[in-house]
């Protein structure tokens, strides 16, 4: 039996902006991408989204929602790939690692080209997280 990988990926809120990795490996070799890689065997999708992070940002998440499950068996050359995709707030340091070439914040309003489906995701998040804060300002 054949089935999909599973992936995560994170949007991570820091700063004043999102944290994007800059790809070390294909596909998408040095194009900037959400933090995030996947599931290993054993593992939950939200332990993979910290620990993915974490080895590509150097920060810690709190996990703030689920954004959606991205299945397009077209979004990865490699093959039929799932990602379940968590909107996050980082803490700590930024700094590049594992698969990451470079981790860097960049402002809302000037996102760089991004690889895969990455930048749907970005769009999900930010209006999961606009719904969030209307629901949190509303006032009965």
């Amino acid at each position: 039996m054949q089935t999909p990988l599973l992936a995560v990926d994170a949007v991570i809120l820091f700063g004043s902006g999102i944290v994007l990795i800059k790809r070390k490996n294909p596909p998408y070799q040095g194009s900037f991408a959400l933090p995030g890689g996947f599931v290993e065997v054993g593992e939950t999708v939200e332990n993979a989204t910290k620990r993915e992070a974490r080895e590509e940002t150097g920060l810690q998440i709190e996990l703030l929602g689920l954004v959606g499950v991205y299945s397009d068996p077209k979004r990865d050359s490699r093959g039929h790939v799932v990602s379940v995709a968590y909107l996050a707030a980082g803490k700590g340091e930024l700094a590049s690692g594992s698969d990451a070439k470079s981790a860097e914040v960049f402002p809302l309003n000037s996102l760089p080209a991004l690889a895969f489906d990455h930048d749907k995701i970005i769009r999900d998040a930010l209006a999961l997280a606009k719904s969030r804060l209307d629901n949190q300002i509303k006032v009965d």
